[in-house]
């Protein structure tokens, strides 16, 4: 029976108990997979609606229905409700509303058609509110008669459930639905150590009304499809409602455990300013940072951000690394929870088969092994990255910056020293200052960097570079890497630092002798060098990163802001990662053309640092406008076409939305445009604003050194901010475009 001829045919049985064996039948995960079908490619995300609490989240269609190849019920990488369809006597329900109230909660509303109407006006409709906690999801279902006439009809709630790991969901594959079993008001369906119940009950006492009655009936369709059925009856003005409860019981332990709501680790973010965009961006974001939130169960109050949802709602090292970044001027508890998180993980012995090295951080973790479909099979704990290393010694450094206790810092010590010692000894093999990566196992990443798709390092006419592969942004972070960690080991008096400025050193000469090429506009940073050391010369936004590390000299950062800005790369609605002149552009190929808002908003912070504050505003208002057309919940990435030929970004369709760094982006362009910079242990405090439409501004939820921050500006550009904390603060108006 297919999907829809279950929306549609009348139910035979209803109003009536059905008396079906239901015995249950568990299968494997191999059972299942001998199962599948033919991959048919990732699917398309764009147009779900995600609601999520970490590990968990339900992604539907915009009228409720979940019914789509990625929609479903998901609990720690596995999705075990795969189809879940309310149908009203074959009626055609016309969704006229999808709201997502909050990052766990959204409402979806339809009019059942010609249902009960004495007058052209809708009299009948149906409401589904949906919320998700860890494991377990509730919706309440409404329908209510509007109109003057008395209203029969039978409401069919029918489900699926296939527990299908990511990766096939991922990578297309259609695994066959499991069978369920009848319990009383109860469906459950079971695969090997996993469960799943959706049960029927009366709402809680707080949301039911006087109503009227119904009769339920608890029936199988098909074999592999539960129903559950509805007989109403409802005068003029009465209102019915049930409860529908999902509740996953997992086998395998998930790899991390869920937040509690009170244990996000910052106050509430509160901007008021001249752009309403702005303000729902931040809103949102952080709404969608707080539940995707997770904890280390070896120290569950170590908090970290997952990557994004739907494919990556586990720990990452890169990602959760530069979301707790982001948000340091939010507080120091995120990322001292991620660097605490990634310590206990980092790299002891040299293992081949998941690239792990002595000091070095961690990629990703996972419950099972990935298979991606293409050969490439990442085992649970893998290390497969190049920039993480240096990007957590960044992290300590800049969290000690804005107020982290000298006792938290010094307990990672011996985690930085190992990870410096990484840099130098492992990160670069063939010795000629640079950092390099190849994939050794030839099963995992071909790319890891950022962009680590196949095919994002290119050279200008299109062609791909060969590895080793030594990026730009790479050696940015471990120059800066390298400069911090020598500051840490000096201010806690422990030895080695005089040895890594020199290596830093180094490694600056050698950029600037291999990776400078230049074109008809002059000179820029080549996005990497490839196996024989030759510039990959393309023109992409790597050279964003490479701003306020410390790397470039004033003219060469002159010549990158400049470059940045150029209508190649950001002519769109925000940072392309891959500008349009060069051969095999794509706005929506994945790193070639698309644009990401953390990588926008990584080069709008370093503008920022680096001086130039009019750069950093123009490219954070291309990013701002992009929200709309989002509402405000910003993808992982988007489309890079030109603003003049289109007036709102289109989706890519694959896109994880929430995503961490994504949701992120939005504080780090606040911090870029307020010009703040924290150096709690010098006692300094700076607010440098650069000049933009967002003013009157004023911002409540900042903190620095453990206590609050506010920053006020006028339209006038007067600053105050105000802390109790033991820094001096250093303000100025913003600088006149």
């Amino acid at each position: 029976m297919t999907h829809e001829s279950s929306r549609t045919s009348p139910p035979s049985d209803a109003g009536r108990t059905v008396d079906h064996p239901c015995t249950e039948r568990p299968q494997t995960e191999d059972q299942l997979r001998t199962q599948d079908q033919p991959a048919q490619g990732q699917p398309f995300v764009h147009d779900a609606r995600l609601v999520l609490w970490a590990p968990s989240f339900v992604a539907s269609r915009a009228d409720g229905d979940l019914a789509a190849a990625v929609d479903g019920f998901y609990h720690g990488d596995r999705r075990y409700l795969r189809s879940l369809r309310v149908s009203v006597d074959g009626v055609h329900l016309a969704a006229t509303n999808a709201v997502t109230e909050s990052a766990d909660r959204a409402v979806f509303e339809a009019v059942l058609r010609q249902v009960g109407q004495s007058t052209a006006d809708p009299a009948v409709t149906l409401r589904r509110e949906r919320s998700v906690q860890p494991a377990r999801f509730t919706e309440l279902v409404e329908v209510v008669n509007h109109g003057s006439q008395q209203v029969t009809c039978t409401l069919r709630i029918t489900a699926q459930a296939d527990f299908a790991a990511m990766d096939a969901v991922k990578a297309g594959t259609a695994l066959a639905a499991v069978e369920p079993a009848c319990e009383g008001q109860r469906l459950t369906w079971t695969a090997g150590g996993d469960r799943l119940s959706l049960t029927a009950s009366e709402p809680p006492a707080d949301v039911r009304v006087d109503g009227p009655t119904d009769s339920l009936a608890v029936s199988l369709v098909a074999d592999t499809e539960g129903t559950l059925l509805f007989e109403l009856a409802l005068a003029p003005g009465e209102t019915w409602r049930r409860e529908l409860t999902g509740l996953a019981e997992s086998g395998t332990p998930t790899p991390f455990e869920p937040v509690a709501a009170a244990d996000r680790p910052w106050d509430a973010l509160e901007l008021t300013c001249a752009d309403s965009d702005f303000t729902r961006l931040l809103a949102q974001s952080e709404q969608d940072l707080a539940r995707l939130l997770l904890a280390d169960p070896q120290a569950p109050t170590d908090v970290f951000a997952a990557a994004g949802a739907p494919w990556f709602l586990t720990l990452f090292g890169r990602d959760s690394l530069w979301t707790a970044r982001m948000l340091l001027p939010l507080g120091t508890e995120l990322a001292a929870g991620t660097l605490r998180t990634l310590a206990r993980r980092q790299g002891r012995a040299t293992v081949a088969a998941t690239e792990e090295q002595p000091g070095k951080i961690l990629h990703e973790v996972r419950a099972e092994q990935q298979e991606l479909g293409d050969g490439t099979r990442l085992p649970p704990r893998y290390f497969g990255t190049i920039d993480a290393t240096p990007l957590w010694i960044t992290l300590l450094h800049d969290a000690w910056r804005w107020g982290l206790p000298d006792s938290e810092v010094a307990e990672l010590l011996p985690q930085l020293e190992a990870a410096l010692n990484w840099l130098t000894e492992y990160g670069d093999p063939d010795g000629d200052g640079l950092l390099e990566y190849i994939d050794s196992t030839g099963t995992g990443l071909a790319n890891q960097g950022w962009k680590d798709s196949g095919d994002s390092i290119r050279f200008r006419d299109g062609s791909q570079a060969k590895a080793p592969i030594a990026l730009c942004e790479v050696q940015a972070y471990a120059y800066e890497a390298a400069l911090a960690g020598a500051t840490l080991l000096d201010a806690f008096h422990r030895p080695g630092a005089a040895g890594y400025r020199s290596w830093a050193a180094r490694l600056q000469e050698a950029f600037r002798r291999a990776f400078w090429v230049a074109d008809r506009h002059g000179r820029y940073p080549a996005i990497a060098l490839d196996a024989d050391k030759r510039p990959v010369d393309s023109v992409t936004s790597g050279m964003g990163h490479l701003l306020g590390t410390g790397l470039l000299d004033a003219e060469e950062s002159r010549l990158v802001a400049d470059r940045l800005l150029s209508p190649g790369l950001a002519d769109g609605y925000g940072l392309r990662t891959y500008a349009a002149e060069n051969g095999g552009y794509n706005p929506l190929g994945y790193h070639v053309g698309s644009i990401w808002p953390h990588d926008t908003a990584i080069a709008v912070h370093g503008l920022a640092k680096a001086g130039f504050p009019d750069h950093a505003r123009r490219l954070a208002e291309r990013l701002i406008a992009a929200g709309p057309a989002f509402e405000a919940r910003l993808p992982e990435l988007f489309a890079g076409t030109a603003r003049s030929s289109s007036r709102r970004p289109a989706p890519y369709p694959a896109s994880c939305r929430p995503q961490a760094w994504a949701a992120a982006a939005p504080v780090a362009l606040l911090q870029a445009l307020l010009g703040l910079q924290a150096d709690v242990p010098a006692g300094r405090l700076t607010v440098h604003p650069a000049a933009s439409r967002l003013l009157p501004l004023s911002v409540r939820g900042l903190r620095v050194a453990g206590v609050p921050l506010t920053v006020q500006i006028a339209a006038d550009g007067t600053v105050q901010a105000q802390t109790s904390a033991a820094v001096e603060v250093l303000t100025s108006p913003p600088d006149r475009p």
